[in-house]
């Protein structure tokens, strides 16, 4: 059987210099990884994680938990992470807490006994979901993204909610919309009221109240098909949504009754999810940036527990963008428009 000093004879180099190239822990010259990879093909070597794991007392490996990884928004969010962690030479071990707390504890329990090395999470719900959250805190470093838990003493990489909601309720106001309604999850997690917070001072601003009451159920599309059914159309001409899944239910409904969209009533979504690209008609939504998302990678992988600091927050800019998918759709009206944050 091959070892690590056979690798290192073919290849001319040091056996540090393949532990390096195989475990991913530093970065190696191109002309040295690439014979050293072609040694260990060659001779059949395969490299031994759990021995270094066991010399080294890291696993290479960051945990990872989302609420529901069928929601379009989290596999985008897990794809920047695992792309930061690979530059890093770390491996992603990735969970679904299936939307129950029950099931988010036991996934935590789960990876702090795998030894990851740190915890990425974004938490189910806003209250429940705490005392596991908490529990981790000084055990192994941890960062809560998008969602979080209010009281547990982690980092925390998040979209600026005000900021964003801000731009879309300008954006319909602009264009003549001021009879609006939300569309969005219950408030059982920090993204939904976030986001009925900043809906709600945005219209405020504009010296506006709702045209009804909001609409919350879940961040599904199965949700904004029931919610377009109970929306007031005869007082709405726009319907902002808590994220694109809602805002593809919404679109879907009011195709299907007939209703106009710009022209009778303005959809907006959140996130920019790659569906949302194939809405017909185009939505109009707010881009999150995959860069800021791999910062929470990073920190994850760099930040001991005894550094961990509460909720400490990072929020993306914002700016504006366009998408037409039709020459003759024009930007003044709300069908097509990204709005970046």
């Amino acid at each position: 059987m091959a070892t690590i000093h056979d690798v290192a004879e073919l290849a001319g180099v040091s056996t540090s210099t393949v532990s390096r190239v195989l475990s991913r822990s530093r970065a190696v010259q191109p002309e040295s990884t690439r014979k050293v990879l072609a040694a260990a093909e060659q001779l059949g070597y395969r490299y031994n994680a759990v021995a270094r794991a066991l010399r080294t007392q890291k696993s290479g490996t960051i945990g990872m938990l989302v609420p529901q990884i069928s929601n379009p928004f989290f596999p985008a969010l897990v794809e920047a992470v695992e792309r930061r962690l690979a530059r890093e030479g770390l491996e992603l071990f990735l969970c679904d807490s299936q939307r129950d707390v029950a099931v988010e504890a036991r996934r935590l329990r789960a990876l702090v006994e795998r030894q990851v090395d740190g915890v990425i999470i974004s938490p189910y719900d806003l209250t429940a979901s705490a005392p596991a959250v908490t529990a981790l805190v000084g055990q192994l470093p941890i960062i809560q993204v998008d969602r979080r838990v209010d009281g547990a003493l982690t980092d925390w990489v998040g979209v600026d909610d005000a900021a964003g909601f801000a731009q879309v309720v300008d954006h319909l106001v602009a264009r003549g919309r001021r009879r609006l309604v939300f569309v969005s999850s219950e408030l059982t997690n920090y993204s939904a009221r976030a986001r009925l917070d900043a809906v709600n001072a945005a219209l405020r601003r504009h010296g506006l109240t709702a045209a009804q009451g909001p609409l919350l159920g879940a961040f599904e599309v199965e949700w904004g098909l029931a919610a377009a059914e109970r929306v007031e159309l005869d007082a709405v001409d726009g319907i902002v949504c808590g994220n694109d899944a809602i805002a593809l239910g919404v679109l879907r409904a009011l195709r299907k009754a007939g209703v106009r969209v710009p022209d009778d009533v303005a959809v907006t979504g959140f996130d920019d999810i790659p569906f949302a690209g194939i809405a017909d008609p185009p939505l109009t939504t707010v881009r999150q940036h995959g860069t800021r998302w791999r910062t929470s990678a990073s920190g994850c992988s760099s930040n001991r527990p005894d550094t961990a600091r509460a909720a400490s927050p990072s929020h993306p800019p914002c700016r504006s963008a366009s998408r037409r998918r039709r020459p003759d759709r024009r930007l003044s009206d709300t069908g097509g428009q990204r709005i970046e944050e």
